[in-house]
């Protein structure tokens, strides 16, 4: 079996512009001749590889802790895409994605950003629970909000910062666990995927 790590190294991760840098420091050190290691960190919750939740945008909407665990842990399908994803691109890849029975969980390899009208199909597909491209947030970098809004509103699970260059299109079994974190909108993950 062959494990395909698809996150981000949560300390060097590229962050968002305007979310704070995580920040780590040594507490105690062997080398300076305490008994033992121990080291803290602080990060915003979507630093790195993590997930969006539907109460990231909206007042109601379910927190990482409310949303059961399957929906981060399945078959999932990989489709490679460079630009940007029409309407018709997400029709075609929710076809492969339904043929390879793992319409679930679609993650986008490459350059690619996913549009409005993309994200309505996806919304509407009454299948699809989480979905992922390769970019830093999910839909235009510079007005991510409306692809959010009908994605998170339609209760899709965002799954960001994912690194998807050496991963070819097909058929992944994938697991992106978020921390259990009571009341948050979203939560940093270790995803990788599995070769079916």
């Amino acid at each position: 079996m062959k494990i395909i790590d698809i996150a981000q190294e949560v300390l060097s991760a590229q962050v968002y512009p305007g979310d704070p840098v995580p920040r780590s420091e040594r507490i105690s050190s062997i080398e300076r001749e305490d008994s033992y290691n121990l080291s803290a960190f602080s990060m915003c919750a979507h630093n790195g590889t993590h997930v969006d939740v539907p109460s990231h945008f909206f007042k109601d909407g379910k927190t990482v802790d409310q949303l059961p665990l399957d929906i981060f842990v399945g078959d999932c399908f990989v489709a490679c895409h460079q630009g940007d994803v029409t309407a018709e691109d997400a029709r075609i890849v929710l076809r492969k994605a339904t043929a390879a029975r793992a319409a679930e969980r679609i993650l986008i390899a490459g350059d690619a950003t996913v549009t409005a009208e993309a994200a309505k199909v996806f919304a509407t597909s009454g299948v699809v629970r989480l979905i992922r491209n390769e970019g830093q947030t999910v839909g235009p970098e510079d007005a991510p909000m409306e692809v959010h809004l009908i994605l998170l509103g339609a209760e899709i699970v965002l799954l960001e910062g994912v690194v998807l260059k050496d991963v070819a299109e097909g058929k992944y079994f994938l697991s992106a666990t978020p921390l259990n974190l009571a009341g948050f909108e979203g939560s940093p993950c270790r995803a990788y995927l599995m070769e079916i």
